[in-house]
C-alpha cells in the first residue's frame, strides 16, 4: 500500500485523543505543534497532561466524544475500544490514527526533523518506527540554518526580478549552491 504524503494545515481544528498514557502524551504535543485544539479522553491520565493547553474528560471513551473532531488518536491499552474509535472517527470522515495497529487507521505520525522552518517527515511504510526516527535524525543534520535559509529566500526573490536568462542563470546558481551546501552536488 502506498501513503500519500502530505503537510496539513490544521490550525484550530479539533482533535480527540482516547487514551492518556505515553503514546497519547507523544501524540498530544505534536498536535499542539501543528496547532490543533486537542481534547483527551481516558479514565487517568499522564501527570505531564496537567501541563498542556488540553481539555481532558477523565473517563472513559463514550460514541459520540469524537463528533466535529478532524483528526482522532485512539491510544488506548484496549484493542477492542481503540477498534471503536476507529470506526466511529471513520464513519464520520475524521483522519484516524492507532497508535496501536497503523494499518488500521488513516493516518500515521512521521518521524520529523525541523529546522527554521524546513519540516522532512519520514515514514518507512512499515512497522519500524526506529528507522524513521534515526533517517529524520540523519535529515535533520542537513536542514539548513536560519541564515542560509535567508540567503537562499534572498538571491531566490532578487533572481525573479531578472529579465531572461540572467533569471534563468541566477537561479540555476542558486539551485547549485543549495546542492554544494547539502552535500547533494
Amino acid at each position: 500500500m502506498s501513503l500519500l504524503p502530505a503537510f496539513l494545515d490544521l490550525r484550530g481544528a479539533r482533535a480527540v485523543i482516547v487514551g492518556g498514557g505515553r503514546v497519547a502524551l507523544r501524540r498530544a504535543h505534536a498536535l499542539l505543534r501543528a496547532g490543533l485544539s486537542v481534547t483527551v479522553v481516558a479514565p487517568e491520565v499522564q501527570a505531564e497532561f496537567s501541563g498542556l493547553p488540553v481539555t481532558v474528560l477523565a473517563r472513559p471513551y463514550a460514541q459520540g466524544d469524537l463528533h466535529g473532531a478532524a483528526l482522532v488518536v485512539a491510544a488506548t491499552p484496549d484493542a477492542r475500544v481503540n477498534a471503536q474509535v476507529v470506526a466511529e472517527a471513520r464513519a464520520q470522515g475524521s483522519l484516524v490514527n492507532d497508535a496501536a495497529d497503523a494499518a488500521r487507521g488513516s493516518l500515521r505520525f512521521a518521524a520529523v526533523a525541523e529546522e527554521a522552518g524546513v519540516q522532512v517527515a519520514v515514514s518507512t511504510g512499515r512497522e519500524l518506527p526506529m528507522l524513521a526516527q534515526a533517517l529524520a535524525q540523519r535529515c535533520a543534520e542537513l536542514l539548513p540554518t536560519e541564515a542560509q535559509l535567508g540567503r537562499w529566500t534572498a538571491q531566490r526573490e532578487a533572481a525573479l526580478t531578472l529579465p531572461e536568462p540572467q533569471k534563468h542563470a541566477a537561479l540555476d546558481t542558486l539551485r547549485a549552491d543549495i546542492r554544494r551546501a547539502l552535500g547533494a552536488a
